[in-house]
């Protein structure tokens, strides 16, 4: 966890604007579940101000400040909370091409004592009572930090600290420079008469330039900068390791594996007995929190091990891009994906495991027009899935649900559980994966699209993730396309604010139904095969090089993701005062065409818009649509409402946000951050490797 990223001369440019407190005050609240006293906001507002300007001073302007950092994700498994260092300093060193790190200690202390008859290792502060010497907490720090679970491991670094008391001058503080003080790389101690030191120390620790380069390289260490799901899968092309999953991610995988290698056959040893208990795992949270991550990882490790296994889940657009990106010729590869609805028959036998994604997609029935009668499931989904295997793994986010027939929660699947007979393991993630790691911006879209109980407030830019507001439909693709063109991963969204033409005749001409003023834009094609002009089919349109000019909706966004993602909001959810109106769409015929169009702007969804759904759950449903279309980007997001007040009202909550180094556009980027997305692999089966070492121990992990 961290709460700030960002250069010494952006933080200062954020102070400015007095939004540099308010944000920490907001990250610190989240994390540590309470508010940050006055005494922790006033610290903010002058030790990392002070440390800033010096880094200036010094030149190093470009040294990234990481505020308020936990060593890794292991920290918040602590007991007692996690372990946070007040400033990460960052940067390259200027000799050589290697990372240089210095922890930083803020004091804001004036006068400091001895404590009589004890060692110079505790030390009184007016008003404060006794404390120990800085240099002890950054002993801690350094050893978290320097670690084999540290940001940097594996890797050539240097590292070093200092406590930093910028209000004491050498003799108010004698005795924390005493000669039996704590000795270290990380026990340098500076105050007002050592701010010359300081200056010449920073210029030796750090180059002028690099600072982005190393930050992004701590940032993806510590897996706050993932690798995007498909580029992983096709690097890994579904075998041996796919992710390198983290904290809580890590646990809840273990834990699966080692239950599978008890309730499960052997497929080595077929004469031993398992246990013969059946496990349901469901694991929940929000979106990024790297579900479809460890369902993957978990799927090529049990397939290496031999087991039956296949991935389900209710989204055409994931199964879709898996198939085509990560599969495309590998026949073998595709089939172990599949739907929710391809258990109306329980397979014989059974599967060893089903890895259920996006439950919260569930239907209560499986079903389809393309059925016959006797092909129409007559029990509830949840049911079959639970018979097609003999252990499930469900991973959810409630809210995530956007269609009335959706009813996968965490109350369905506990009742289904019990009706088995089966042993329910919960697991709940927290940590943020997507958009730039940046829990703080999930948070904001949540709290201003009224998911949760958050009231909205004004984006403070983090140096994770970046947010803008455009002011028309040829501002908001001239960016995206920009970028795609530069080499991000970028897409068009919008809500489901226009009719949606199917494909006519033979050479499947798609008509541009979304229509603002003069820009007139495809749909992404209702169809399972290239249409006119070699528009991409609808499944693999988040993925074809083809399908950059159509416009996505949330059926075909939901478990995707790109750099930079344009949200187009329509008018199906507009501001109005200090509310949000919803508004259902009415069509009309074009008169010349005989083709669809809007005659009163609301929503077009076939299956949320209709009359049998009750405003309250309509309303919730446009809200939870609304919320996977603006956490699909990895760096940026641009919002574009086509209503004027809700516009406005999104540029009031965005705010100002053009600050040096903060948009994140491809050339701004440092080049460790510079990854364009993979093309699909060459046709080819993929080779599955066994990742059971010869001679290895099972895990000393037990479930019962």
């Amino acid at each position: 966890m961290l709460l700030l990223k960002l250069s010494a001369q952006d933080l200062l440019a954020l102070h400015s604007r007095r939004r540099m407190v308010s944000h920490l005050a907001a990250r610190w609240r989240y994390f540590r579940g309470h508010d940050a006293s006055e005494t922790e906001r006033s610290a903010w507002a002058e030790s990392l101000v002070s440390l800033a300007n010096d880094l200036v001073a010094a030149g190093r302007g470009n040294v990234e400040m990481i505020v308020e950092c936990a060593a890794s994700l292991d920290e918040s498994e602590r007991p007692d909370g996690p372990r946070l260092i007040d400033v990460v300093l960052v940067g390259r060193h200027p000799e050589g091409s290697r990372p240089s790190v210095q922890l930083v200690e803020l004091k804001r202390w004036s006068t400091v004592t001895r404590v009589e008859q004890a060692t110079a290792d505790l030390v009184h502060v007016p008003g404060m009572d006794n404390k120990k010497h800085p240099a002890l907490q950054l002993r801690e720090y350094y050893e978290a930090f320097t670690g084999d679970r540290g940001p940097f491991q594996h890797l050539d670094f240097e590292c070093g600290g200092f406590a930093y008391l910028h209000n004491a001058t050498d003799e108010s503080v004698r005795s924390l420079l005493e000669v039996d003080a704590p000795t270290g790389a990380y026990a340098r101690l500076y105050t007002s008469d050592r701010r010359a030191q300081l200056l010449s120390d920073l210029r030796a620790s750090f180059a002028e330039d690099g600072g982005a380069s190393e930050a992004e390289t701590m940032l993806r260490t510590m897996g706050l900068r993932n690798t995007r799901l498909l580029d992983a899968m096709i690097w890994s092309r579904g075998d041996d390791t796919v992710f390198t999953l983290r904290g809580r991610q890590e646990k809840v995988a273990r834990q699966i594996l080692e239950t599978a290698s008890k309730v499960l056959p052997d497929p080595r040893h077929p004469a031993l007995i398992p246990d013969e208990r059946r496990v349901v795992f469901l694991v929940t949270g929000g979106a990024g929190t790297g579900k479809s991550a460890i369902g993957l990882q978990i799927k090529a490790e049990l397939e290496a091990e031999g087991r039956t296994v296949k991935y389900a889940s209710g989204s055409r657009a994931f199964n879709g891009a898996m198939q085509e990106h990560v599969g495309y010729g590998d026949r073998e590869f595709k089939e172990t994906f599949t739907y929710f609805s391809s258990f109306v028959s329980p397979p014989v036998p059974p599967l060893d495991v089903l890895i259920c994604d996006e439950a919260h997609r569930l239907r209560d029935r499986s079903t389809s027009r393309f059925w016959k009668p006797e092909e129409q499931g007559t029990r509830p989904q949840v049911d079959e899935l639970l018979d097609a295997s003999r252990l499930t793994v469900f991973f959810l986010d409630e809210g995530q649900s956007v269609r009335p027939n959706e009813v996968g929660t965490v109350g369905l699947i506990e009742e289904a559980a019990e009706r088995h007979n089966a042993m329910l393991v919960p697991y709940a993630l927290r940590e943020q994966f997507r958009c730039g790691g940046s829990d703080a911006y999930i948070r904001w879209v949540r709290a201003l699209l009224g998911v949760g109980e958050e009231a909205p407030w004004e984006w403070r830019p983090d140096g994770l993730m970046h947010i803008e507001v455009v002011d028309t439909p040829e501002e908001l693709e001239q960016i995206i396309r920009d970028e795609a063109r530069a080499g991000a991963s970028a897409r068009m969204v919008a809500g489901y604010c226009w009719p949606w033409t199917e494909p006519v005749g033979k050479h499947k001409r798609l008509e541009k139904d979304v229509r603002i003023g003069g820009w007139h834009r495809l749909w992404n094609a209702k169809s399972d095969s290239f249409c006119e002009g070699g528009v991409p089919p609808s499944d693999i349109w988040s993925v074809h090089e083809s399908g950059l000019g159509q416009i996505g909706c949330v059926y075909t966004a939901q478990g995707l993701e790109w750099d930079w993602c344009g949200v187009i909001m329509g008018e199906d959810m507009v501001r109005r005062g200090d509310r949000w109106e919803f508004r259902r769409g009415k069509e009309r015929k074009d008169s010349e065409t005989d083709v669809k169009r809007v005659a009163e702007p609301g929503s077009f969804d076939p299956k949320v818009k209709v009359a049998s759904v009750s405003d309250a759950e309509f309303a919730r449903l446009i809200r939870h649509a609304y919320h996977v279309l603006m956490t699909r980007a990895s760096r940026a997001t641009v919002l574009y409402s086509t209503d004027k007040e809700t516009r406005d009202y999104l540029r009031k909550l965005v705010g100002e946000v053009e600050i040096h180094g903060l948009r994140p556009t491809w050339e701004n980027l440092p080049k460790e951050a510079r990854i364009p997305q993979l093309p699909r692999p060459r046709r080819g089966r993929r080779r599955r490797k066994d990742r059971r070492k010869p001679g290895s121990q099972e895990s000393d992990l037990r479930l019962f």
